[in-house]
């Protein structure tokens, strides 16, 4: 007997179908284990598939279990913002809710939303950062992989949950011209369990203050359109150096190397210490799902 499921696949961190990242989304996850969850995350082979359930905890309003085509998330940005998208579009959650909480394996994550519709921006807060160093063999091995230079204060490791290496090239320019060794990124990621590189540069046009890439070749994505937890991991890089270049408030481009267009507002608060990222999102599809 098959159990149909309620399914929705978003585009994330833009109002236009087909510019920002897409998300697979199981509305009615609950009952679906773990296996299955992997396998289906697999065959959608998108950067991340989200599995809407019940909470656990009484404070949260749903819970999400995020999944790459390799490995489940404790958080990822962009199916974070569009699971809460989901969950108001599919009335697990009252439309009318300005403050939402998230449960994922990170954590209770608040979520914040402005707007309805279309023109609905939803912001996430990003689990407390941690900035390590990164050795000079590492440093080396990855500035060969980007064919970039990179000195000890433009290179960070940063765990947001999953582990990125943040990279500073200082331009646009230099971000958006970029080459990188894949192959060499996907084995320095396997070797040190981090999810991917992320690079990012002053943008001095336009509507956004910063160009990001991110490449994941270990997860089978080599670069990822719009990254919402590496633009927090950026924002923390941003902070434990005390940059100042970009403010508390910012907007970033990404994707556009690719054929996206999406952006991601990031923002730093000044009195409790968190970051949030947020954006548009839009429906591309809306159906059921049936893996009996």
């Amino acid at each position: 007997m098959s159990f149909k499921r309620r399914f929705m696949q978003l585009d994330v961190f833009s109002r236009q179908p087909m510019k920002g990242n897409p998300l697979a989304v199981v509305i009615d996850g609950d009952g679906l284990d773990e296996a299955t969850m992997r396998a289906f995350a697999r065959w959608t082979n998108l950067s991340e598939t989200a599995f809407l359930l019940p909470p656990t905890n009484p404070e949260a309003d749903y819970r999400v279990r995020i999944f790459t085509p390799r490995q489940e998330l404790p958080f990822a940005g962009h199916p974070s913002v569009g699971s809460a998208y989901a969950a108001i579009e599919a009335g697990l959650v009252d439309a009318g809710k300005t403050k939402l909480i998230q449960q994922c394996a990170a954590g209770l994550l608040p979520v914040s939303i402005e707007g309805h519709g279309v023109e609905r921006i939803i912001h996430v807060q990003a689990p407390v950062a941690q900035a390590l160093d990164v050795s000079v063999n590492v440093r080396n091995a990855i500035a060969e992989a980007l064919t970039a230079t990179l000195n000890d204060e433009h290179i960070k490791l940063i765990n947001i949950g999953p582990h990125w290496w943040v990279c500073d090239l200082l331009d646009a320019s230099r971000v958006r011209t970029l080459e990188p060794d894949f192959a060499g990124i996907q084995r320095l990621c396997e070797q040190h369990a981090v999810i991917g590189v992320s690079v990012f540069g002053l943008e001095n046009t336009g509507s956004a203050q910063m160009a990001v890439r991110a490449f994941c070749p270990a997860d089978n994505i080599p670069e990822d359109p719009v990254t919402g937890s590496a633009n927090a991991a950026i924002m923390a890089f941003l902070l434990d150096g005390r940059d100042t270049r970009y403010g508390h408030r910012y907007v970033a481009s990404q994707g556009r190397e690719i054929g996206r267009d999406g952006y991601v507002t990031v923002k730093h608060d000044d009195a409790t210490g968190t970051i949030t990222i947020g954006g548009q999102c839009a429906t591309v599809i809306r159906g059921e799902l049936d893996l009996a």
